[in-house]
């Protein structure tokens, strides 16, 4: 008799798809969903847009296994409340709000009342863990650790000169671009170098528009290209280009682009900050520094445009770490695994 395949319902925010509203979340949200099909889950997918009126667990079954990601839980803790009543829920964290000074209250208090009616919260970092526990927003035996995946590729030969600098991510105040454009300010009159700060320009356009013109004021228009969102083999093509991989950000809960960069060979200059450190592992393939700091990256970075034996052993190092990232299909068969328990 053929066994009858588990089925879950993956509520997840609209737009999650949307080149144009590219976060780690929705990359993340999108990795697992195929994943979990692969391991051969129905997967029914619910799109829901956040702070939008309605119950989004209208239509699920009683009994239902849910996975919610965090961002709908935060806006819509009552219906999780409600739905905790009839069904299975696992609530998926991407970020811990109440770990960020600027954080709005209201996500907050959504946050701490969702959380605590879930029936597992299934974190994205080793950090986002501790942080959800020492918070007092979720039981540590009601938490598993799901850590973002990277896909298998092959290593980067990287350039002789080094100067081969790439940025990945949403181009907005958390991700700190704009502590990178400061630093590089500072390595103008260095000729051996160049960036590439990939990733959407529509969060905060405001943002966008004032690096882009601190970079002129600089000097640095010719030497920085903004390519906006990548297609993925554009995305692909530019990481093969790149020697080094800058993460500035100010806050970050695991960082995917520092894994897909050590999943290729390239070593990472990061902040030391939330789960930064934790993706940029092994500590040998990675500089970390304050984040927010300009003086501290431009040192980093001047160590490592100016010295071949640093370069080296850190690419060293990031390519032998390689094959031992984990995979996507490891995380989405940790998150199965989690579901499967709740059944």
């Amino acid at each position: 008799m053929t066994a009858v395949p588990p089925v879950v319902w993956f509520v997840v925010p609209d737009g999650v798809d949307d080149p144009e509203r590219v976060s780690g979340g929705n990359v993340f949200d999108r990795r697992v969903e195929v994943e979990l099909r692969r391991l051969g889950w129905v997967v029914r997918l619910v799109r829901v847009e956040p702070d939008a009126p309605g119950d989004p667990f209208d239509g699920v079954p009683d009994d239902a296994l849910v996975l919610l990601d965090g961002l709908v839980a935060i806006s819509a803790p009552a219906a999780v409340e409600s739905a905790a009543r009839r069904l299975r829920v696992a609530v998926l964290v991407h970020m811990v709000a109440d770990a960020f000074e600027d954080a709005d209250p209201r996500m907050v208090e959504g946050e701490r009342a969702s959380l605590s009616h879930a029936h597992r919260v299934i974190a994205t970092s080793e950090w986002a863990r501790d942080e959800l526990v020492g918070r007092c927003l979720s039981p540590a035996d009601r938490i598993v650790v799901a850590t973002p995946g990277a896909d298998a590729a092959t290593p980067t030969a990287g350039t002789s000169a080094g100067g081969s600098l790439l940025c990945v991510g949403v181009v907005a105040p958390h991700k700190g671009q704009d502590t990178l454009i400061e630093a590089l300010a500072g390595l103008a009159a260095d000729p051996t170098w160049s960036c590439t700060i990939a990733g959407s320009v529509s969060a905060d356009r405001s943002f966008a528009a004032k690096l882009e013109t601190d970079a002129a004021r600089a000097g640095l228009s010719e030497r920085i290209t903004w390519t906006g969102v990548l297609r993925p083999e554009d995305l692909d093509a530019a990481y093969a280009r790149a020697d080094v991989l800058i993460a500035p950000s100010r806050t970050e809960s695991y960082g995917i682009a520092v894994g897909d960069a050590l999943r290729r060979g390239i070593p990472v200059i990061a902040s030391r900050v939330g789960g930064l450190p934790e993706a940029a592992r092994p500590e040998d393939a990675a500089i970390l520094v304050p984040p927010g700091d300009p003086t501290a990256l431009g040192f980093a970075l001047r160590r490592w445009i100016e010295d071949p034996g640093l370069r080296a052993r850190l690419s060293a190092a990031a390519r032998r770490s390689a094959p031992d990232r984990p995979s996507w299909r490891e995380t989405a068969r940790t998150i199965g695994q989690t579901l499967a328990g709740l059944t």
